[in-house]
């Protein structure tokens, strides 16, 4: 985690970043862990389409639109285990999303601020993020802490506060590839862009009510615009 320095007042506008799906393309290695999942209780695997059609949090409800039914705890347990395992194996496969390099860059240069907040563990994201050798554009990066499946809500407000003396809500703007950075901007008190290039498609994002873009670059242009 990173710390915080300097004081006073927030000022300029600040972007809170998505990991999966968003900044780390990973589509490919959430897929094949998902299935890998699925296959631990004999599910049928299903394709990027059809994930990207019902993908929801928390994660136990997206299972129960594949299933028809909630998971057991047992269930749950097993296929969350499963999940991580299979995932930690096809993610060193995975690259960063086209031109993400040059737009935290960009953004840097330009004297604004930006962090992460993400839902993968907290432990396994600060040194992924240092070994694609971008974590100096961030002020903050904060990965999940506690139980996996839920929303982000909760943990964009503590983010938010933890950035308090540099960062106004009023300035930010969330960018993610799922709904739920939506609702946790709303919840911290916000702005969100969101993007197809991840977990969601964009029928299902639409209906978020923010901004919906097919590129970061237009994920960029957007919060400048939103943020300023």
């Amino acid at each position: 985690m990173h710390s915080v320095s300097g004081t006073g007042t927030p000022s300029g506008a600040h972007i809170v970043w998505d990991w999966n799906g968003t900044l780390f393309h990973d589509n490919d290695a959430v897929i094949g862990a998902t299935n890998a999942a699925f296959a631990e209780i004999g599910l049928a695997p299903i394709t990027l389409e059809r994930y990207r059609t019902l993908y929801c949090v928390p994660i136990p409800k997206f299972y129960e639109r594949l299933m028809g039914r909630l998971p057991t705890d047992a269930e749950w347990e097993l296929m969350d285990e499963a999940f991580h395992r299979h995932y930690t194996e096809h993610r060193i496969r995975c690259t960063l999303a086209e031109g993400a390099v040059d737009l935290l860059a960009g953004w840097t240069s330009a004297g604004h601020s930006q962090s992460i907040l993400s839902m993968y563990g907290h432990e396994d994201l600060v040194p992924l993020v240092r070994g694609f050798g971008i974590e100096t554009h961030f002020i903050r990066v904060d990965g999940r802490t506690g139980p996996s499946g839920g929303s982000k809500a909760e943990h964009m407000v503590r983010h938010l506060g933890a950035l308090a003396e540099r960062v106004s809500p009023a300035r930010t703007v969330v960018i993610g590839d799922a709904a739920d950075d939506a609702v946790a901007a709303r919840h911290a008190g916000a702005l969100a862009v969101l993007y197809t290039g991840g977990s969601h498609s964009r029928a299902s994002l639409e209906r978020a009510g923010v901004p919906v873009v097919d590129t970061l670059r237009e994920a960029v242009a957007e919060a400048q615009r939103l943020a300023a």
